[in-house]
């Protein structure tokens, strides 16, 4: 079971980016920090999905704002196995961090 940072990814702009699984027989408490590098405002969309293509009911955050230079951070996140969590950016500018803990559950 791993635990510390599970995920990293270096958004591109548009593109619906898995930034983390939750493997199989397992349960994940996590945080997600999204920092915004640019100089410019960023738009981002964050889902836990059962897919790497999310549905309108998956989104836990939608069109969120984040200032330049700024971050949001997510914290107590809860994942089942296999789902994933999502991030989506507005600018190649933008970075999701996931760290955490994985449990299993057997």
């Amino acid at each position: 079971m791993a635990t510390g940072r599970l995920g990293a990814q270096a958004l591109s702009s548009g593109v619906e980016t898995s930034v983390y699984q939750c493997p199989t027989s397992t349960f994940t408490v996590l945080s997600l920090n999204v920092c915004n590098r640019g100089s410019t405002a960023a738009t981002i969309r964050i889902a836990i999905s059962t897919g790497t293509s999310p549905t309108t009911a998956e989104y836990i955050e939608y069109e969120t704002e984040i200032l330049p230079n700024g971050v949001l951070e997510r914290t107590g996140l809860v994942l089942d196995a296999a789902k994933y969590l999502i991030v989506r950016a507005s600018s190649n500018d933008v970075t999701a961090v996931a760290y955490g803990i994985e449990t299993s559950t057997a």
